[in-house]
């Protein structure tokens, strides 16, 4: 099984970026879905999640509002859009996905500074 996050990059604060995790090796429709960042010497944050289906979607505070969480099982992907970025927005985003047991990408950098 593998996760494979990909769109991290430099942004200017109030910017946008959209984050994608395309999933291969097992049943991706039937997993649910999250996104965690971590700062280096902190713990890793859960940032949001989606269900199965789609149709269920849940947010950390810090990010409500500005962050939407997607899928598509079509193409085995979930998404993070990301908008009106803070510097407190910078960290490694990690994709993760939970089917029976937990599977984690590589993580992609994320960094918000003018």
């Amino acid at each position: 099984a593998q996760l494979v996050e990909s769109g991290g990059g430099l942004v200017q604060p109030g910017g946008s970026l959209t984050l994608s995790c395309a999933a291969s090796g097992f049943t991706f429709s039937n997993a649910y879905m999250k996104w965690y960042r971590q700062i280096p010497g902190k713990e890793r944050e859960f940032i949001a999640s989606i269900n199965s289906s789609g149709g269920g979607t849940q947010y950390a505070d810090s990010v409500k509002g500005r962050f939407t969480i997607s899928r598509d099982n079509g193409k085995n992907t979930v998404y993070l859009q990301m908008t009106s970025l803070k510097p407190e927005d910078t960290a490694v985003y990690y994709c993760n996905a939970i089917l029976f047991r937990n599977y984690w990408g590589q993580g992609t950098q994320v960094i918000v500074s003018s």
